[in-house]
């Protein structure tokens, strides 16, 4: 299992429940696939947005020093968010997060639209006994 997915996992299904909880109590008979999509997207955005710095400094540690890149990380986890906060400030921590929403949006929101179409189906279904 990748490092960070635990994590991610955990706070999209803590975020979508937390959303779709809401949107229950103020609109109890309105449960449509589109709810869940959009729970689902927004709680992808929430992961993404938590866990991308993390993410990030894995990613830059892995490939510094690849094809003659420099070697400028080479402190280890926190020396590596320290040099990237130093050089390019918080918002280094945060370059290239809208590609990753490209790719979370749709599919944590279809993930998520699966899984509560999923569960109707499935209590609808008698059971024998």
């Amino acid at each position: 299992m990748e490092q960070g997915v635990g994590p991610s996992i955990a706070i999209s299904f803590t975020v979508y429940e937390s959303l779709r909880s809401f949107w229950q109590s103020r609109s109890p008979n309105d449960s449509t696939v589109m709810v869940s999509l959009a729970c689902g997207s927004l709680s992808g955005i929430a992961s993404s947005t938590a866990t991308f710095p993390l993410d990030l400094v894995r990613r830059r540690m892995q490939l510094e020093g690849a094809g003659g890149r420099a070697r400028v990380y080479n402190t280890g986890l926190f020396g590596t968010f320290g040099h990237i906060i130093r050089s390019e400030g918080l918002r280094g921590l945060y370059r290239g997060i809208l590609p990753e929403y490209y790719k979370v949006v749709p599919s944590v929101g279809i993930v998520f639209m699966t899984y509560e179409t999923l569960k109707m189906l499935l209590s609808s279904i008698p059971t024998s006994n």
